[in-house]
């Protein structure tokens, strides 16, 4: 058995307004599965494929206190196009931002509701990713995380340092996961975090028994009716375990 990154979950105040906002910047088309739920996908997908991570945002009062330990890095192809793009997302409401990064060659920017992203400078590795060219995850320990996240999903691990870790799916297509040492706490739950999906014909409790046997754990949110599970790797960042598909 084995799990496959799917989606990211961004908490929104306004799930439709910032679902337009993402839609515009990645180009890509945007639905609701319901009330409060607002879904982002390429035009043409077929749901679940690597060739993209989707985007589902939900509807929470909670509000934005601390920097999101999970973000997007969107792929530009030139200096041009770099220019281009932070540009055209300040006009769709975007704002630069600053988290400390000091002078680098990628922008960081927030969204609408202050979730911060990264414009990146042009790079050869992302070529092929698409919009999004990694989803970031902030750590402690990215040799650690790398070794959860490669047994927990099929994808392909790429590189590990002590300061940073990358995965991506084996069929060589979409975005990369990574993870980047950082000094920063958790505190709270993450307003973004990861979904993954095991395949077809596999059995959802047994999964969460796999992951659980090598550093997750469950987060028992009774009473709730909810189909997935909800587990936190073994640094506290919340992920969902959805339903076979």
């Amino acid at each position: 058995m084995a799990t496959r990154l799917v989606q990211i979950n961004m908490k929104a105040r306004d799930d439709s307004a910032l679902g337009g906002f993402w839609a515009e910047a990645l180009g890509w088309g945007i639905s609701s599965e319901a009330p409060g739920v607002t879904n982002l996908e390429p035009e043409g997908f077929d749901y679940p494929d690597p060739v993209a991570v989707c985007v589902d945002l939900v509807v929470s009062t909670e509000p934005k206190t601390v920097k999101n330990r999970v973000h997007v890095d969107l792929a530009t192809t030139s200096a041009a196009h770099q220019a281009q793009v932070v540009t055209r997302l300040t006009d769709l409401g975007a704002t630069l931002a600053d988290v400390g990064q000091g002078d680098v060659p990628w922008t960081v920017m927030a969204d609408p509701e202050g979730n911060e992203f990264c414009v990146l400078d042009p790079r050869p590795l992302y070529r092929d990713t698409g919009p999004i060219a990694a989803v970031v995850v902030d750590c402690a320990d990215p040799r650690a995380m790398a070794d959860f996240w490669d047994k927990a999903m099929d994808w392909t691990l790429h590189e590990v340092t002590d300061q940073s870790a990358m995965l991506r799916s084996a069929k060589g297509v979409g975005p990369y996961l990574r993870f980047v040492r950082t000094p920063d706490v958790k505190t709270g739950w993450n307003r973004v975090h990861l979904d993954v999906r095991p395949y077809p014909g596999d059995d959802l409790a047994a999964e969460a028994a796999r992951l659980r046997s090598f550093g997750a754990t469950a987060v028992d949110l009774s009473p709730s009716e909810i189909p997935w599970r909800v587990l936190t790797d073994p640094e506290g960042n919340e992920f969902c375990l959805l339903t076979p598909s």
